[in-house]
């Protein structure tokens, strides 16, 4: 069973805390997790881009000069696509992105990204991040403790002061262990805990 230090507030070791097998130590699975990253990606994309073909295009309905004895390339209408304000070749229209995955495969592909974090030493969990107040230095004092840049900062519930303490600072991102999802674990070089976000999370995924 794997076990990670348990830091408080200041970034200091109070005691070690046990990770489950279940979940942090399961074998990476690299196709599950490109699956389920790609479905997310693609799930975010809003599919309402649009635009008009030749056909839609409203004018261009008369020929604009004869076919021959001009001098010029013969041209049926205004609005074919090498003209300006012409239809668009292959236009993008509206459509739906979305790749589904099952539950089982979203369950293991979350075990795999946790398990990855474990594997790499990047799992830091706090016995609480009781900030002083919602100002962006004290969390900054937070994140030097434990030297992490770049961070995801798992919460059990919500907690409007880390959120807003956190929410200025670049490459550092607040979630609930109710919206935690495979792309950010494995975006964010450290995964950052609380003793009651890792036990939610033990508790959901077990």
């Amino acid at each position: 069973m794997p076990s990670v230090a348990l830091y408080n507030i200041a970034g200091e070791k109070i005691g070690k805390v046990k990770l489950s097998d279940a979940i942090f130590a399961q074998e990476v699975n690299a196709t599950v997790l490109h699956t389920v990253v790609r479905a997310y990606l693609a799930n975010q994309r809003q599919g309402t881009q649009s635009a008009l073909t030749r056909a839609e295009v409203r004018g261009g309905g008369i020929k604009p000069w004869r076919q021959k004895g001009t001098g010029r390339a013969r041209q049926g209408s205004i609005r074919s696509p090498q003209w300006t304000h012409g239809g668009v070749v292959f236009a993008p229209k509206p459509r739906d992105y979305r790749i589904s995955v099952n539950k089982k495969v979203k369950r293991l592909a979350m075990k795999s990204a946790l398990s990855a974090k474990a594997n790499d030493k990047a799992v830091i969990v706090f016995d609480a991040l009781d900030i002083a107040a919602p100002k962006t230095k004290e969390m900054i004092k937070v994140l030097a403790a434990i030297k992490a840049n770049k961070a995801l900062v798992v919460l059990p519930e919500r907690d409007e002061i880390v959120e807003r303490a956190t929410g200025n600072i670049p490459n550092v991102k607040t979630t609930l262990v109710g919206t935690l999802n495979v792309y950010e674990i494995l975006k964010y070089d450290t995964l950052i805990l609380t003793k009651d976000s890792l036990a939610k999370i033990e508790e959901v995924y077990a």
